[in-house]
């Protein structure tokens, strides 16, 4: 199992994008999209937005008011997220840049989208159709 830490509360966001839409939105993953050590929540529709026309979009917080921004995050598959084991056996990656994570397993993660800084016994994954799933590392296009 993954684990994530969002920053927002994502069942409150999936449920209200869903009804208004109607159509099914899912929690992705938190990230730094634009901004380095700014995570954001990403979700997921199958079918395209009819009017902007992406299929992930991205929740950020204003750190200056509190308020919130919504924004086309379809570039998100082509992120690698680097994944290491914790203590509990489940899989966690690094939000953002100096988002520094150690576990008593010897395992460590580091980096977010600046760079992937691991311990040796960690795996690359991908987001691919509103899933993230580990990748194909012989296929380098695959981390395109």
């Amino acid at each position: 199992m993954i684990k994530h830490f969002p920053i927002t509360h994502t069942g409150i966001i999936e449920a209200h994008y869903s009804k208004r839409d109607n159509v099914p939105i899912s929690y992705v993953c938190t990230t730094d999209f634009k901004t380095s050590d700014r995570p954001v929540d990403i979700f997921y529709r199958e079918s395209p937005h009819p009017e902007f026309g992406n299929k992930y979009f991205g929740i950020a917080v204003n750190y200056d008011d509190g308020s919130y921004t919504i924004f086309n995050a379809d570039e998100v598959e082509q992120f690698t997220f680097g994944m290491v084991e914790d203590d509990d056996g489940d899989l966690q990656y690094s939000r953002s840049h100096h988002d520094y994570k150690a576990f008593d397993n010897g395992n460590m993660i580091d980096g977010g989208r600046v760079y992937i800084r691991s311990s040796l016994n960690s795996k690359i994954y991908v987001v691919r159709n509103g899933k993230m799933v580990q990748s194909d590392l012989t296929n380098a296009d695959s981390l395109v």
